[in-house]
Formats: C-alpha cells, sequence, structure tokens
C-alpha cells in the first residue's frame, strides 16, 4: 500500500486512482489527519506501508522522524518545481528521493523498488526464495523457472509473501497490502479466496504446496 500525504485533496484523490490503475492499493491523508494516524495506528496497518508519497507542504521535511519511528518504507516527496538548496534539505531531513512533477506513477513505484533493493541489498528487480521469483518492475513471476501469468491481487500476494519471506503475516496484513486499510467495499475473507486459488495453482507448477498457514499467526513462505 502506498500512502499519499498532501492537504490538496485533488492531489491524494488523483494518485489514489492512478495506483489502483496499476493494481496498487493506496491510501490519501491530510497532514494533520496524517501526523495522527502514523501516532495511533496499529502495527498490522503500518506494516502495510510500501511506501510514503509526501506531497509539497511546508511540515514535509519535519515528517521524517515522526515517521522512522514507526516504519522503514520509502519516503518519497513531490516537488512542484525543481530548486537545489530545498532539494538538498529534504535528503538531509531524511527523504529517501525527490521527484519533480510531473511523474508517471509507475516511475514512482519504479523508484520505491529501487530504494528497497538498495536497503536489503537484493538483487536488480527481484526478489526470489527457493523455486519462486517475483519483479518490481511488472513482470510476471518465475515459478519452477518458468513465468507463471497470474491474475493481479495474486500476483501482489505472492509478491508480499516474497518481500517477507521467512516470517508470517497475518490476513489482515495482506488485506491491507493488497486492497488499503479503509477499503470498506471489500471483505477481508477476500483473502483467503485469493489464497486458496494461488497456492494451487503454485502446487500444481511446483507439486507442492510452497505456502505454509498456522491458524492465528497467518501465512508464510520459507517459514
Amino acid at each position: 500500500m502506498i500512502v499519499v500525504v498532501d492537504n490538496r485533496e485533488l492531489v491524494t484523490n488523483g494518485y489514489k486512482s492512478l495506483f489502483s490503475q496499476e493494481g496498487v492499493s493506496s491510501a490519501g491523508f491530510g497532514v494533520d489527519e496524517f501526523r495522527d494516524w502514523v501516532e495511533s495506528a496499529s502495527e498490522t496497518d503500518i506494516s502495510a506501508v510500501e511506501a510514503f508519497l509526501l506531497g509539497d507542504f511546508p511540515e514535509r521535511s519535519t515528517f521524517t522522524r515522526l515517521v522512522r519511528s514507526r516504519s522503514t518504507a520509502p519516503m518519497i516527496a513531490l516537488a512542484e518545481t525543481k530548486a537545489l538548496n530545498s532539494t538538498l534539505d529534504l535528503f538531509a531531513a531524511g527523504i529517501d528521493d525527490v521527484v519533480a512533477k510531473p511523474v508517471h506513477v509507475k516511475e514512482i513505484l519504479a523508484r520505491v523498488g529501487a530504494i528497497r533493493r538498495r536497503d536489503v541489498a537484493v538483487d536488480r528487480n527481484r526478489n526470489a526464495i527457493d523455486e519462486i521469483c517475483v519483479f518490481t518492475d511488472g513482470r510476471d513471476a518465475e515459478v519452477g523457472g518458468e513465468p507463471l501469468v497470474l491474475p493481479r491481487r495474486e500476483r501482489r500476494i505472492l509478491e508480499y509473501l516474497v518481500a517477507n519471506k521467512g516470517r508470517r503475516v497475518s490476513k489482515q496484513q495482506l488485506f491491507s497490502a493488497i486492497y488499503g486499510i479503509f477499503d470498506e467495499n471489500v471483505e477481508e475473507n477476500v483473502i483467503e479466496s485469493h489464497i486458496s486459488k494461488l497456492r494451487k495453482k503454485l502446487k500444481m507448477r511446483l507439486g507442492y504446496d510452497p505456502v505454509s498457514s498456522k491458524r492465528y499467526l497467518g501465512y508464510g513462505i520459507g517459514v
């Protein structure tokens, strides 16, 4: 899930719509409500955030410490105009990247992937475990050495599980990552249906189910 912060609803709603078209869940906040949310949100909701996209507002350089107290997700600042001193100040404050508008959401997602790869020192564009390899550039996952075409939601679930390899994630965490934390139009149990279909396809390809599940603990790969 991408969190977009800007006091202009036109900006937050616009990016939410564009991210949705790319199959990526997002949530939009005004500055004050974002501060309240970061301070009070559950660990489950915070862990579902893949990146923070900060619009042009005066307080954003002071937000980095608040965000970092809760999350290690990339922080990207949107710049209305190119200004060297402003950009340097944002980097000094702890912003991971500064992008000048207009910018396509695909570029933002690519930059998020680049920051995450840099931070965890993995190979470019890919994240793998055993016979499963997922990509951050939109390519289909590779399972058993061959591409596996999956519906958008199932692919996102697989990407999230591989990104969290070695530990379990709850159904609620998966739901928040795939659908967003404020999507009230979708039942949380839909995740079970997506995972069931995904596991069947993985088992057909690999001959075994790589996804383990434990009641109350959640799902995991490589656990």
